[in-house]
């Protein structure tokens, strides 16, 4: 059993998200970002809640209606 399959590191995630390990670093800063776990000097973070805060973050688009003039 490998206790970490359900975590994805700092880099694996940064590279999913299309940023670098430092946005990463500060989003957490900024408490902005998903929840993380340190281990020592590494960071974190549950796939699961990776997701839930991707879907939090979700808008829905409202097109404008034309007034009339």
């Amino acid at each position: 059993m490998n206790l970490l399959e359900d975590y994805i590191s700092e880099n694996e995630l940064a590279k999913q998200l299309k940023k670098t390990p430092r946005t990463l670093q500060r989003w957490r800063r900024n408490r902005i970002g998903p929840p993380h776990t340190p281990m020592g000097r590494d960071i974190y973070y549950r796939r699961e809640a990776v997701l839930e805060w991707l879907r939090a973050r979700e808008r829905v688009m409202v097109r404008e209606r034309k007034r009339a003039a």
